[in-house]
């Protein structure tokens, strides 16, 4: 927890977005060993971000079965020590989950400073164009939001962004922090940089998003992570190479935000339980 003295003695939450580079040109054993160094280079963060499908590579479709994990695996294990390590919440991105039913998710994981796993959420929207994922993978049917001492933390993957419902079903529940793994990739950077803003200011609410970067399988991904506080604007972003962006921001501001500007509190419809 990070404290900002020059404004009283505010309590600010400093986020760590790790924007991890893909590409072909190395091994899985190689890129888990260097995304966790990556990791450990963000002590002093109170919350850490990895991208989607970041060991695997989400375009290598052919290796998802053979590289599928339990939800307690060797990368959840691993998660959980650094975790615990950096006294911080990681959120481990996204994996290739092996379920208890021997299927194969999309699955993100959010472990708190003990180490211990307080949120698992698998990714509700396949995407199928020009994509084997809605084949191969079982989709998520729930919405997951954690309580945490900075707030309540919504979680959310990559296509899942297109999709207004889920994250208002995660405002109903009290969401005042998004948090997004992608691997988006470069053709629509246009829509990425709007929905990550609009999903923001929309809900009034934090969106924190890690994405990739790199060529993987002739595909080039996005980039472009962002941290956009909750009237939608840009705190800190990143560009379209490998790169950590920092920001340190108020957990209270979505409730000062909502307080001012009503439009949550003015709507007609509510999500049902999700």
């Amino acid at each position: 927890m990070h404290e900002d003295c020059s404004d009283g003695e505010k309590v600010l939450m400093r986020i760590a977005s790790i924007q991890l580079d893909v590409s072909d040109k190395e091994t899985r054993e190689a890129r888990v060993a260097r995304t966790f160094e990556m990791v450990h280079g963000c002590r002093g963060a109170d919350l850490i971000i990895l991208p989607e499908t970041w060991a695997t590579g989400y375009f290598a479709f052919e290796r998802y079965d053979r590289e599928a994990e339990p939800e307690d695996g060797e990368l959840a294990k691993e998660a959980g020590r650094t975790a615990r390590e950096l006294r911080a919440y990681l959120h481990l991105g996204s994996f290739i989950e092996r379920t208890t039913a021997g299927e194969l998710a999309n699955t993100s994981l959010l472990f708190d400073p003990t180490g211990s796993v307080i949120a698992t959420y698998r990714k509700m929207h396949l995407w199928g164009l020009g994509s084997e994922e809605s084949m191969i993978l079982k989709a998520g049917k729930t919405v997951v939001t954690c309580r945490t001492e900075f707030g309540i933390l919504g979680l959310a993957t990559c296509y899942d962004l297109r999709f207004p419902e889920p994250f208002r079903c995660m405002i109903d529940q009290g969401a005042t922090i998004f948090l997004i793994c992608s691997a988006w990739p470069y053709p629509r950077l246009e829509h990425w940089l709007m929905l990550n803003r609009v999903r923001a200011f929309e809900n009034e609410a934090f969106l924190i998003s890690a994405n990739c970067v790199g060529n993987a399988h002739g595909r080039q991904f996005a980039g472009h992570s962002h941290i956009v506080d909750p009237w939608g604007t840009v705190v800190s972003s990143a560009g379209d190479e490998e790169a950590v962006i920092w920001a340190d921001v108020d957990p209270e501001m979505p409730e000062r935000v909502r307080k001012l500007f009503p439009p949550l509190r003015d709507r007609v419809f509510r999500c049902s339980p999700m």
